[in-house]
């Protein structure tokens, strides 16, 4: 039996896929921590278990990346795609922990509308990666990510406005302020995984 040297081209797209829907399920959870604040330590737990999931599926990856001398997409876009979806979901953890650590009272109505929209892109980039494999109809989805980096730019934009309208105590201020950048940057992070999956699109197309 003759063993081959070369993974077959689906393990990869499988793997994205595997953790694309970590994501996706740990963006969920991001809501449900907002929404359901009274459970915020159980949910942040549950949260850190998909970021586990996340560290362990790049792992395996990148392992496989180092071994494979043919890959399906470029090398370079293969690493670009999944550590920068392992940033945001490192990113989701963060703000989690920091709204425990900072002892918040409860989640602004901004950081609620931050949360919504990790969500809904990470639910678009699962859709996406699930069909990258065939690299069709992607580009609309694409796009909407982008829409929705713009949505989150004009909420962090309102966020930090309000907290220096309101007579709000410096030390919130400062907490707040992380906690709204922390989350602006999984939005961010969002968009580059779209960029990535526009730039493996236009080069094999």
């Amino acid at each position: 039996m003759r063993l081959s040297l070369v993974p077959k081209e689906h393990d990869y797209f499988r793997l994205f896929s595997d953790l694309a829907a970590n994501l996706d399920e740990a963006a969920q959870l991001l809501v449900r921590f907002m929404e359901d604040f009274a459970h915020a330590k159980s949910i942040a737990a549950a949260i850190l278990e998909h970021e586990h999931v996340g560290d362990k599926i790049l792992h395996d990856i990148v392992k496989r990346l180092n071994k494979s001398f043919i890959t399906p997409i470029d090398r370079e876009d293969i690493y670009d795609l999944v550590a920068t979806m392992d940033e945001v979901l490192d990113n989701i953890d963060e703000a989690a922990d920091e709204m425990l650590l900072y002892r918040v009272d409860e989640p602004t109505d901004y950081a609620r509308r931050q949360a919504r929209v990790i969500a809904e892109a990470a639910s678009v980039l699962h859709q996406i990666i699930d069909d990258l494999e065939k690299r069709t109809d992607l580009m609309e989805r694409v796009i909407s990510v982008n829409s929705l980096e713009n949505e989150g730019d004009r909420i962090i934009r309102e966020a930090v406005a309000a907290l220096f309208d309101d007579d709000m105590d410096a030390k919130e201020v400062i907490k707040w302020k992380d906690i709204y950048e922390v989350l602006e940057s999984a939005i961010d992070e969002c968009e580059h995984v779209a960029n990535v999956i526009e730039s493996i699109v236009l080069k094999h197309n």
